[in-house]
């Protein structure tokens, strides 16, 4: 297996044990970010490596730096490298932004959208392919300050996915979200989106802040708008595979399951208009 299907879910360590019990048929892929579970052993290693071995795995990065100007982080890749390895992951992605300088900032930051941010963050993550010997995706990042504007975002993004000849990680929650920050077209970006190179998506609740603000949180459900524009993107794009994000504020597992059921829902009934 190369890839993943259908709906899936973020692997929290609150819904760990009950995942271990019984895994719901609507979770057919697990999510997980590697910088949380390597070198984690005992007993919450062992729960981990049993839940995660009963569906397929893809792993999601924090701190690449793909954005960033410090050289890249060998050790932290020949770890991560064994970690996707070891837990046969089927899919790697990390941000488009950047996390570091001389230090990590522990935060997911900005990079310009310029023709040189191009050819530098498509450089690095040509390095990282290299390095893990596999084509990784990348995901569009929600970012409230915008560096430059010597290209729009949906062009520096495909700029970077075709330059660099990666994957992309759709996430609609940050469609939507930049979309209202900075007032642009959210169903316009997904249809000039490259579809070909889409590996799976993500969809998540944020916070209204105003009317005009809207914050990536993962903290919340899923709102009507960002369930309309994964609707809209699956009957444009076509279905693709897409997970539950929840980070914040995590409720008992039934409640994320609920929306997990909802992707799995819409996947099927988009499948069903599309046939007939």
């Amino acid at each position: 297996m190369t890839s993943v299907t259908g709906s899936g879910l973020g692997l929290r360590r609150p819904h760990l044990a009950a995942l271990r019990a019984s895994i719901p048929p609507a979770v057919q892929f697990f999510e997980v970010a590697p910088e949380n579970w390597m070198g984690v052993g005992g007993r919450l290693g062992e729960a981990f490596t049993d839940v995660a071995s009963q569906r397929p795995l893809a792993c999601h990065g924090l701190l690449l730096n793909i954005g960033g100007a410090d050289p890249l982080d060998r050790q932290h890749l020949a770890l991560l490298k064994t970690f996707l390895d070891t837990h046969r992951s089927v899919i790697f992605s990390d941000h488009l932004s950047f996390c570091a300088d001389r230090g990590l900032l522990y935060e997911l930051l900005p990079i310009p959208f310029t023709e040189e941010a191009v050819l530098h963050a498509a450089a690095r993550i040509r390095e990282v392919q290299d390095f893990l010997g596999q084509r990784i995706a990348i995901e569009n990042p929600s970012y409230y300050l915008t560096l430059s504007d010597e290209l729009d975002e949906i062009d520096f993004l495909r700029g970077v996915l075709e330059e660099a000849d990666c994957n992309l990680l759709l996430d609609v929650n940050n469609v939507y979200v930049n979309s209202v920050n900075h007032s642009y077209d959210a169903r316009a970006f997904i249809r000039g989106l490259p579809r070909h190179r889409i590996v799976y998506g993500h969809i998540a609740g944020h916070s209204d802040d105003a009317p005009d603000l809207k914050i990536d949180t993962h903290g919340q459900a899923v709102s009507d708008p960002v369930w309309d524009l994964l609707e809209f993107a699956y009957r444009t794009l076509g279905v693709f595979p897409t997970m539950l994000e929840r980070d914040l504020d995590i409720p008992p597992l039934e409640a994320v399951i609920s929306e997990v059921e909802k992707i799995a829902r819409l996947q099927q009934a988009t499948e069903r208009t599309a046939a007939a």
